[in-house]
C-alpha cells in the first residue's frame, strides 16, 4: 500500500500508455478477431485506471488542504520537474476521467468499425494526458499535458468524424492552440522572474498588481477558449456535431473542464488582485453566454448542436460560481463541472444510440420513441431532467450552490444567471417533447429497437451517479470543501473575513454595495 500511495499518480499516467503499447503489438490474420482483442485490451486498461482513481479517492484525506500523493523528480535542467499531486480541487476531476473512459470504450464497441486500433490508442493516450492536466504540479509539465490533449482529439474528430470533420478539427485545433500561445508567453515570464516552475510556489507568489493584470489576461485567453466562453465558443458546436460519439462524450465530459480547472488552479491563487479587478468582465461574458446560447439552443434542429450550445450555457454558470469568490460559489462551480461531465456525456451517448439506428440527428425525424423504446425514453428523460436541474439529480445541487454564491456576491448577477435555469428548462423540455413524446408515425422510427443489454450496462452507472450526486452530494462536496476554504483564506483574506462575519451575524456573505466600497 505504501508503494501504491507513493506512485499512484504515475501508475494512472502509465497504465493507459501500457495498454496503448499492447494494442500496437496486436496482430491477427482475421481482422475481426484482432479488433475484438483490441477492444478488450482498451476496455480492461481503462477499467484498471478507474480502479486506481477510486483507490486515490478512498485514500484521500478530506481534512488536508495540501497536495497529496505527491511525486517529485528532476525532469530536465535544475528547474523543471516531474512533479505530481492532487488536492480537493483536482482529485474528483481525475475520478471523473477514469469513470467516463470505460464507458466511452464500451459505447464505441460496435459504432467504430474502421481503424479500430488507432481509435483505441488515441483514446488511451488522451486519458494519460487528461489525468496529467489535473495532477501536474510543475507549470511546464502542466502545459505539455494541457496542449498535448489537442492532438488525439484532433485526430478523433478528423479521422472518425462526420462529413465536415476536417473543417471542425482544424477549427478546434486552431482556436485552442492560439489561445494557449499567450499563456505560454506568460509562463515563460513567470519562470524567468521567479526562478521556479513549481505550481505550489507560484500559487503563493505575490506578483505586482499591474503585472498580475497582464498575466491574468494571458491565462484567460487560453482558459476562456477551453471552457469555452462567449464569444470564443463557436468551435464547440462544430466539433461536437462532427466528432464521433465517444469524442463528444470526452470533449464535453472532461476537456471543457480544463478551462474551469485552470481558473481555479492558476488565475485565482496566482493573480488574486487581477481576479477581483476583472471579475466584472467574467460576469458580463458569462451572463451573455447563459442567456444567448440558451436562446440559440432553442432554435436548433440538430440534437447534438442543441446539447453543445447547452454546454456553453452551463459553463457560463461555472465561471460565475468561480469568480464570486465565496465558498458556495466555488464549490458549486466544481460540483457543476462534475455533474455536467456525467450528464452531458450521457446525453451525447443518448444521441449516439438513436443515430446508430436511424443515421440522422435531425430532431424532426423522430417523435414517439416512448412508445417503442420505453427504456431509452426513461433514460433520456432522466438525463434531460438532470440537465435542467431537477431536485434529486446532480444538476440541481451545482446550480443551487452557484446561484446561492452569486446572490451573496451581487443579487443582480444571480438574477441574470437565473435566466439560464428557465431557458434551460425550455430547450430541454422542447427536445424531450419532440423526440420522446408525440405520435409515432414514421415507419423507420417504429422499427427502431429499444436499448440492448450492452447499452443498458453503459447507462446504468451514469444514472446511478447522477442520482447519487443529487441525493447525497456531501460525499462529493467533502473532498472539495477544505481546499476551497484554504484557497479563499490564503489568497482572498478579505472575502474569507466577510464570510465568517456574515455567518456570525446570520446575514448574506456580501452585497454589491460591499464590493463596490472595496473596489473604491
Amino acid at each position: 500500500m505504501t508503494f501504491l500511495s507513493e506512485y499512484l499518480l504515475s501508475m494512472m499516467l502509465a497504465v493507459p500508455l501500457v495498454g496503448a503499447a499492447i494494442i500496437l503489438l496486436i496482430r491477427h490474420q482475421d481482422q475481426e478477431i484482432a479488433n475484438r482483442n483490441i477492444r478488450n485490451v482498451a476496455f480492461l486498461t481503462t477499467c484498471v485506471t478507474f480502479v486506481l482513481t477510486i483507490l486515490m479517492w478512498i485514500g484521500f484525506d478530506n481534512s488536508n488542504p495540501d497536495f497529496q500523493f505527491v511525486e517529485s523528480y528532476s525532469w530536465f535542467g535544475d528547474t523543471v520537474k516531474y512533479h505530481l499531486g492532487v488536492d480537493g480541487i483536482s482529485m474528483l476531476f481525475i475520478v471523473l476521467t477514469g469513470f467516463l473512459m470505460p464507458i466511452v470504450i464500451a459505447a464505441s464497441w460496435e459504432s467504430v468499425q474502421t481503424r479500430v486500433k488507432e481509435y483505441m490508442i488515441a483514446f488511451l493516450v488522451l486519458e494519460t494526458l487528461m489525468v496529467g492536466v489535473f495532477s501536474a504540479l510543475d507549470i511546464f509539465l502542466f502545459y505539455v499535458f494541457f496542449e498535448g490533449g489537442l492532438i488525439p482529439m484532433y485526430l478523433l474528430i478528423g479521422i472518425w468524424g462526420g462529413v465536415n470533420r476536417i473543417y471542425a478539427s482544424f477549427k478546434f485545433f486552431l482556436y485552442t492552440l492560439l489561445g494557449s500561445v499567450l499563456m505560454l508567453v506568460a509562463i515563460l515570464w513567470m519562470v524567468i522572474e521567479t526562478g521556479t516552475t513549481d505550481i505550489p510556489v507560484l500559487m503563493t507568489t505575490d506578483f505586482a498588481a499591474d503585472v498580475q493584470n497582464w498575466l491574468w489576461l494571458a491565462f484567460f485567453a487560453s482558459f476562456a477558449v477551453k471552457m469555452p466562453m462567449w464569444p470564443v465558443h463557436t468551435w464547440l458546436p462544430d466539433a461536437h456535431v462532427q466528432a464521433p460519439t465517444g469524442g463528444s462524450v470526452i470533449l464535453a465530459g472532461v476537456l471543457l473542464k480544463m478551462g474551469g480547472y485552470g481558473f481555479l488552479r492558476f488565475s485565482l491563487p496566482m493573480f488574486p488582485e487581477a481576479t477581483e479587478h476583472f471579475a466584472w468582465l467574467v460576469f458580463a461574458l458569462s451572463i451573455i453566454a447563459v442567456i444567448y446560447t440558451s436562446l440559440v439552443a432553442l432554435v436548433q434542429e440538430d440534437i447534438k448542436k442543441l446539447i453543445a450550445y447547452s454546454s456553453v450555457a452551463h459553463m457560463g454558470f461555472v465561471t460565475i460560481g468561480i469568480f464570486v469568490l465565496n465558498t458556495n460559489g466555488i464549490e458549486g462551480s466544481i460540483f457543476q463541472m462534475l455533474s455536467h461531465g456525467v450528464v452531458s456525456g450521457a446525453l451525447f451517448l443518448c444521441v449516439g444510440v438513436i443515430y446508430d439506428r436511424l443515421h440522422t440527428r435531425e430532431i424532426g425525424r423522430y417523435g414517439g420513441l416512448a412508445i417503442n423504446m420505453k427504456i431509452y425514453a426513461v433514460t433520456f428523460v432522466i438525463f434531460s431532467m438532470a440537465s435542467v436541474g431537477l431536485p434529486g439529480t446532480s444538476g440541481f445541487v451545482g446550480e443551487f450552490l452557484v446561484l446561492n454564491g452569486a446572490f451573496q456576491y451581487d443579487s443582480w448577477i444571480a438574477f441574470g444567471a437565473s435566466f439560464g435555469v428557465v431557458l434551460g428548462a425550455a430547450y430541454m423540455l422542447y427536445l424531450v417533447r419532440r423526440v420522446i413524446f408525440g405520435d409515432l408515425t414514421k415507419d423507420d422510427v417504429k422499427a427502431m429497437p429499444d436499448l440492448s443489454w450492452r447499452e443498458k450496462a453503459i447507462f446504468a452507472p451514469l444514472i446511478a451517479v447522477v442520482l447519487w450526486m443529487g441525493i447525497y452530494p456531501k460525499s462529493f462536496l467533502d473532498p472539495i470543501h477544505t481546499s476551497v476554504e484554504n484557497l479563499i483564506e490564503t489568497r482572498f483574506p478579505e472575502e474569507a473575513a466577510r464570510q465568517k462575519q456574515s455567518v456570525k451575524a446570520g446575514a448574506p456573505v456580501a452585497s454589491s454595495d460591499d464590493h463596490s466600497a472595496d473596489a473604491h
